[in-house]
C-alpha cells in the first residue's frame, strides 16, 4: 500500500511542500517541469501515490498515468514546437533512477538536438535468446 514518503522529493512536491511549475494535475497524477531539463519543456509525470518502480505500481494507477502521458506530451511538444519526444522511465538505481518514486520523463526533441545519440545494441550468441525467453516465461505471473 502506498504512503507518502517523508524523504521523497516528489511526494513533497505532490503534497505542496515544495513548489513546482505544474503542467498537469488530476486526482491520481501530477506533471511538472523538470528543474534540470535536458530540453525546453522537459516534464516529469508522477503518480501521486508513492511507488518506487513501475512493476510495484497497481495496474489501475498505471492506467491513470498512461492516460495522462499522451495528452501531456502532445501539449508540451506543441508549446515548444518540438516534432518528437521521448518517454523515459528508469526503474532502480542501476537503471539510472535517482528519485525513488515512479516517474516518467517527457523529453521534447528537435532535429540535431544532440540528445540520446547512440543506442548500444548488440546480438545474442546462438541459443542465448531462447534460454532467456524460457527464463522470462517461467517468471511471468500474469
Amino acid at each position: 500500500m502506498p504512503t507518502e514518503q517523508t524523504n521523497c522529493i516528489f511526494c513533497k512536491i505532490v503534497a505542496g511542500q515544495i513548489p513546482c511549475y505544474k503542467v498537469f494535475e488530476n486526482p491520481a497524477v501530477l506533471a511538472f517541469l523538470d528543474i534540470g531539463p535536458v530540453s525546453e519543456g522537459h516534464t516529469v509525470l508522477v503518480p501521486k501515490a508513492h511507488y518506487e518502480r513501475l512493476d510495484q505500481c497497481p495496474p489501475a494507477i498505471l492506467a491513470e498515468v498512461i492516460a495522462a502521458l499522451g495528452p501531456v506530451a502532445k501539449a508540451i511538444t506543441a508549446a515548444v514546437s518540438a516534432p518528437a519526444y521521448n518517454i523515459l522511465c528508469n526503474n532502480g538505481s542501476q537503471a539510472g533512477q535517482v528519485v525513488k518514486h515512479l516517474h516518467f520523463h517527457i523529453v521534447p526533441r528537435k532535429d540535431n538536438d544532440g540528445l540520446f545519440t547512440q543506442w548500444p545494441a548488440s546480438k545474442y550468441a546462438p541459443g542465448r535468446a531462447e534460454e532467456i525467453l524460457q527464463k522470462i516465461k517461467e517468471k511471468m505471473n500474469i
